[in-house]
């Protein structure tokens, strides 16, 4: 018995090795693990750990400001509506401990009209949410163009409404983008109904080709290339992606050669019409396999903060013509993409535009969603109290655990 666990933990051992040696050899390779054993097994990197670290309760800090937001007029929210919301938010232990924990973000006070407790945004908060907002407003050239090139990567040039929902802040999209860019743009946009009742479908209007249309990974080509001191003759670097691993992670010779040999392979942009094959030569799969590499490359591109949960790029997936599973692209290109799995949640990031755990080359929208993240940060620190505050507290305590009692 002890020997055949041996034996068994051997071939174990061997399967993770030549995954991390041939990540890109053949589909033979991905059968002889699952995804969640590789997930586990996968070498990590702790600057995207650390980030997502943190990202896990800005998203859940993120979700209570829109539910504030949602009525302008008078952006309050009660505590006892807010503790009903608890399990959807994974609020674990209640609302008002959640709340109490972002004291810069959140204020919580008592109402004696209405004898409950209320929470609103910080003055500090609020001005973080009116500069993202003022900052979306003036890059709506940039949203237009944005939402332009993900129909373009589009096999009909058309996408779900309902999944265009799904990523509309990673877009740095407006509230209103119905109103303000689709409706805004007749000659580029049009809403149609889509295939179920209650469902619309967005398509781009004319044609792809008068766009001109150009991606992230080609214009860096086109820079390296430029550059005075390039040591990479040309011939090396027009079909290449640039690559960067996990700190610590063993690259042997055979992976080297393997990652050499899937970058000269050749490149089909994002934007261009790809023939389907009737056979699935190891050629044509390899080349749909890079071809995927480069929408979903183009796509991280696109966000804000070049970053998106996996989950909502799979509902893509079949509009963009990718026949893979999106997760095990991820993993099987460590060098270009960087799969995380902290807070029950699978972010995948591009790994180039991320030096240190910041975007290299920050935007508006960014910084002031990064601000956001230094309140959370910051946490409860650099607060003076006095008697008569933590007094109300106390009291909003009280109340707020008979809230998520209730």
């Amino acid at each position: 018995m002890a020997a055949t666990t041996r034996v068994v933990r051997l071939i174990r051992k061997q399967q993770q090795q030549h995954l991390f040696q041939f990540p890109y050899s053949s589909i033979a390779v991905r059968l002889k693990t699952t995804s969640s054993q590789y997930v586990a097994s996968r070498p990590r990197d702790p600057t995207f750990e650390k980030l997502m670290d943190s990202y896990k309760n800005l998203l859940k800090v993120i979700s209570i400001q829109d539910l504030i937001l949602a009525n302008p007029r008078n952006p309050l929210l009660s505590l006892q509506f807010l503790s009903k919301l608890s399990q959807k938010l994974h609020l674990n232990r209640g609302a008002a401990s959640f709340l109490r924990k972002y004291p810069h973000i959140f204020h919580l006070f008592y109402d004696p009209a209405k004898s409950q407790p209320f929470c609103r945004l910080t003055d500090a908060a609020l001005r973080i949410a009116r500069q993202e907002s003022v900052a979306i407003a003036a890059s709506m050239p940039l949203v237009v163009d944005r939402l332009v090139r993900l129909l373009a990567m589009s096999t009909s040039k058309t996408v779900p409404l309902r999944a265009v929902f799904k990523v509309w802040t990673e877009l740095g999209l407006p509230d209103d983008f119905e109103d303000s860019v689709i409706a805004q743009n007749p000659r580029i946009f049009e809403l149609l109904d889509g295939f179920e009742p209650g469902t619309h479908v967005l398509r781009l209007v004319g044609g792809v080709a008068s766009l001109n249309l150009s991606a992230a990974v080609e214009n860096w080509r086109v820079e390296e290339c430029c550059k005075e001191n390039c040591g990479v003759e040309r011939t090396e670097i027009r079909f290449s992606f640039r690559h960067g691993y996990p700190p610590g992670m063993r690259l042997s010779r055979d992976f080297k050669a393997k990652v050499r040999e899937w970058q000269r392979l050749p490149y089909v942009g994002p934007y261009e019409g790809m023939v389907p094959e009737k056979k699935r030569s190891r050629a044509s799969m390899m080349a749909l396999e890079k071809r995927a590499v480069a929408i979903v490359h183009e796509f991280l591109s696109l966000t804000v903060e070049k970053m998106v949960e996996v989950e909502k790029i799979s509902h893509f997936r079949k509009w963009f013509g990718i026949d893979l599973n999106i997760r095990d692209l991820f993993l099987d290109h460590p060098g270009v993409f960087y799969l995380s799995t902290k807070g029950k949640r699978h972010s995948v990031f591009l790994r180039e535009a991320y030096e240190r755990g910041c975007l290299i080359h920050p935007n508006p929208v960014y910084d002031a969603r990064r601000k956001l993240l230094d309140l959370v940060l910051l946490g409860r620190r650099g607060l003076v109290a006095d008697e008569s505050k933590l007094r109300d507290v106390k009291e909003i305590q009280c109340l707020g655990e008979n809230s998520d009692a209730n």
